[in-house]
């Protein structure tokens, strides 16, 4: 509702929820993806997105050394582990346009439908995933939210103190590369004039409030990741 009479501002998007609890440990940016598209009405699994969409890389260790994955390029392990990492906005934005290329005919609405009912949109897809590493807070909120649409948002879990490392030297150039504990990714669904809410995958969380000064921060903490998306 919008301030009349003392009342706050309150925005909150209502989009589908799923947990990552059990099954996907580390799925947290697969999960939210999924609850995304699932309120844009695709009817997609998490396994599905995962194993057809998401670009995974596992560890291995070289003379003694750990070598991995960067998560800006591919998942870190796999969603499956527990002992596995995650990936940063740049990979989701990757899976969910090849997720977009292969989806075929997609109605005005955004739904997938059979080749056959539509064809001059065969090939053509409805939604892009943008990048908004870095984008300020108020202009997520007024680009998306305020318009209806969540966004794809790293933070840390339950908000908790980021922690440095570890580390690893990445595959294919030998860099090393230095993970930030406690990275999570959520489905951003509102605000009022005082915090923000989500749906949280973790642990079941279902969707949460947490104040605006402490999910900046924790935003900060992962370089401000955020991805959305926009009609085309």
């Amino acid at each position: 509702m919008g301030k009349a009479g003392g009342l706050q501002q309150v925005i909150r998007i209502d989009a589908p929820y799923i947990s990552q609890k059990g099954k996907y440990p580390t799925g947290c940016e697969s999960v939210s993806t999924v609850m995304l598209l699932r309120f844009l009405g695709f009817e997609l699994s998490v396994d599905k997105f995962i194993q057809d969409y998401l670009d995974c890389r596992g560890f291995e260790m070289r003379d003694g050394q750990l070598y991995g994955p960067d998560p800006r390029e591919c998942f870190c392990g796999s969603p499956y582990s527990e002992d596995d990492f995650g990936c940063y906005a740049p990979v989701i934005c990757k899976a969910l346009k090849k997720f977009f290329s292969e989806a075929g005919s997609i109605s005005v609405d955004g739904r997938i439908r059979e080749n056959t009912e539509i064809q001059e949109n065969v090939g053509k897809t409805v939604w892009e995933p943008v990048d908004e590493t870095g984008t300020p807070m108020n202009v997520l909120l007024k680009r998306y939210i305020d318009d209806g649409m969540p966004v794809i948002f790293w933070a840390c879990i339950d908000m908790r103190e980021p922690i440095i490392g570890p580390e690893w030297k990445l595959l294919d150039t030998g860099e090393i590369f230095t993970w930030i504990s406690n990275e999570h990714c959520m489905l951003l669904v509102g605000y009022d004039d005082e915090g923000y809410y989500f749906n949280d995958p973790y642990e079941g969380h279902g969707c949460v409030y947490y104040p605006k000064q402490l999910v900046e921060a924790r935003h900060r903490a992962q370089y401000g990741m955020a991805v959305g998306l926009r009609r085309i």
